[in-house]
């Protein structure tokens, strides 16, 4: 019996699967490593798929049926959202029908547990700052609606032949559980600015006229190591009998500004971090924290690191990585 973790070879995939394999289970991974490094997972069953590949589906169900799965992780996703801007049919493609892949795979072999990797933002930009699983989900990208329709995809799987399926709404991922599992991309306010100082220049801040304590935008960070143990905790809410939420935000339930997330790296980098201050960016909400109340309630769980925490291993995981040769994923 295993879990099969789509996506795992990931910044949060490998996270997932650490915690997974810490809790006692057999985990198998399914990754394309177009962004990911099979080194993360060193000693884990790994298949090199593309979901989106012809005859994907059968693939998947041949992996499911060998490792004789009881649950699949799905995290594989594209999820930069300047890029689903430019390229939304691709992103389409990846997201929408990567996932159908996994489900049409699920279907053929009777996996029928899932936990979907959805994120914040299908919340859009909305009214009230502070959202909860009952704010209406409005995404202004494509990369949210394809998070969205994700959502869908998984209900209308449950509807139709059963699938146990919880989605988890990502809010600000940060940090790293160990220095080797850091996160490489240069996609994230963390990692944004360790690179800006890396490179000798300053922050950048978007907007310092926000209807917020100090102007600067406010946002929800949570620790990668705690998003993982949430995902070991929804596998165990897909083993109850009784279950009646379908969807959960996993956050800490408040929210950390620009200036705060700057100010934290200064002291723990010992670096400046004053920001040279740009325009606001279209698109970008003054406030966007979940209560975290209904993750706490069904699943038991309890975030244990802060944002100074968050800062501390991004930094010490940017330094491993610079110690070690390797260079940061920068979009474009």
């Amino acid at each position: 019996m295993s879990i099969v973790v789509t996506g795992g070879a990931g910044y949060i995939g490998a996270h997932v699967v650490r915690a997974l394999a810490s809790s006692g289970q057999d985990v198998v991974v399914v990754d394309d490593l177009s962004t990911s490094d099979a080194g993360r997972v060193a000693g884990v069953p790994l298949h090199r798929l593309d979901l989106t590949a012809p005859g994907a589906d059968e693939l998947v169900a041949d992996v499911l049926r060998e490792s004789r799965a009881t649950a699949v992780v799905h995290l594989a996703a594209k999820k930069q959202v300047g890029e689903s801007v430019a390229r939304p049919e691709w992103y389409y493609r990846q997201n929408v029908g990567g996932l159908a892949t996994v489900l049409e795979a699920a279907r053929r072999t009777g996996c029928d547990r899932l936990v979907f990797s959805s994120s914040a933002a299908v919340y859009g930009e909305p009214a009230s700052g502070v959202v909860d699983e009952t704010t209406v989900a409005a995404p202004i990208n494509p990369y949210g609606r394809t998070k969205l329709v994700g959502e869908w995809m998984v209900q209308d799987a449950g509807r139709a032949w059963g699938l146990r399926h919880l989605s988890l709404r990502y809010f600000n991922v940060a940090g790293a559980a160990v220095p080797e599992l850091g996160d490489p991309a240069v996609l994230n306010l963390v990692t944004l600015v360790l690179d800006h100082l890396e490179r000798g220049r300053r922050p950048v801040l978007f907007g310092d006229d926000y209807p917020t304590p100090d102007g600067s935008c406010v946002r929800d960070y949570v620790h990668v190591a705690d998003l993982a143990s949430a995902h070991v905790a929804a596998l165990d809410y897909l083993g109850r009998d009784a279950r009646d939420v379908e969807v959960l935000d996993v956050g800490l339930g408040r929210g950390s500004s620009v200036l705060e997330v700057l100010a934290a790296v200064e002291r723990v980098t010992g670096l400046p971090t004053a920001p040279e201050v740009a325009p606001r960016r279209p698109g970008d909400p003054a406030r966007l924290v979940a209560t975290a109340r209904r993750v706490r309630e069904t699943l038991g769980w309890e975030p244990t690191h802060d944002l100074t925490s968050m800062v501390a291993s991004a930094w010490e995981a940017w330094r491993h990585q610079r110690d070690a040769g390797l260079e940061p994923l920068r979009a474009g």
